[in-house]
């Protein structure tokens, strides 16, 4: 890949990006497409994110970028518009450059949860799920897996009253989704899994050939939880199915074919 003066830049904005995939994902997808544009991870912690929004706002060649913890939801206030998504789940993790300058986000982590699912053969219609974790990335599954006709949505969260503020709000927006039921589809939405050391958010007891578990960290992406339940004999979905097919759909926003 050769860096020109045209270049067009794209990025991922979080705290911590030393564990991401994405800049080798989409530096592939440009190659593929003959795309004059590159993609960089940017270290931004939530103290940061204004100052360096400002900083990036300024950057005339800066097309495109993806959101990671912690700035999917501290995001919104300072982008110029909403995608539909994005306006539902308050949060965004893609945003990009308008031709008058401005920026817009949307929110892709739900659908691209969900892709990753019937990647997997996982069909989340009639499921009776256990998801723990409700922040920006939990809220969008939240809301996908409703959208696709989940029969029942237990929601669980570390940060008080959390959950239930979520499950108040799926309710709403699709009050067939019952919030209650024995889990036949477990979904750990949490950081849990990211470091060396880190246990499971759920207990094996729970884990059953019957039962399908899905994981949002894309790397490692053999975490506990995932090697747990494949040894259990459950059919799995990882961050990485995750993670492809959310980038396909902010690809698409970019308007890169993938």
């Amino acid at each position: 890949m050769t860096i020109t003066g045209a270049t067009r830049l794209f990025g991922i904005l979080g705290d911590p990006v030393a564990v991401v995939r994405s800049p080798a994902w989409w530096n592939a997808l440009f190659a593929r497409a003959g795309r004059d544009a590159v993609f960089l991870p940017f270290q931004v912690s939530a103290a940061d994110l204004p100052r360096a929004w400002a900083g990036l706002t300024a950057i005339g060649n800066l097309d495109g970028l993806v959101l990671t913890m912690p700035h999917k939801q501290a995001v919104l206030p300072l982008l110029d518009a909403l995608g539909p998504a994005a306006r539902l789940v308050g949060a965004a993790n893609t945003v990009r450059r308008l031709p008058d300058g401005s920026w817009e986000g949307d929110m892709f982590d739900g659908e691209g949860f969900v892709a990753g699912l019937r990647a997997q053969g996982i069909a989340p219609e009639g499921r009776r799920v256990r998801q723990v974790g409700c922040g920006g990335a939990g809220r969008a599954i939240a809301f996908a897996l409703a959208r696709a006709g989940v029969a029942a949505l237990a929601l669980e969260d570390a940060a008080p009253g959390r959950a239930a503020a979520l499950a108040a709000e799926v309710v709403a927006a699709f009050p067939g989704v019952a919030m209650a039921g024995v889990p036949d589809l477990l979904v750990n939405a949490t950081p849990t899994g990211l470091a060396p050391g880190d246990g499971m958010v759920f207990d094996a007891s729970l884990l059953a050939p019957r039962v399908a578990v899905a994981d949002v960290i894309p790397n490692p992406e053999v975490t506990p939880l995932v090697a747990a339940a494949r040894a259990a004999g459950c059919t799995v979905a990882t961050g990485r199915d995750m993670f492809e097919g959310q980038a396909r759909l902010a690809a698409a926003y970019f308007g890169i074919a993938a």
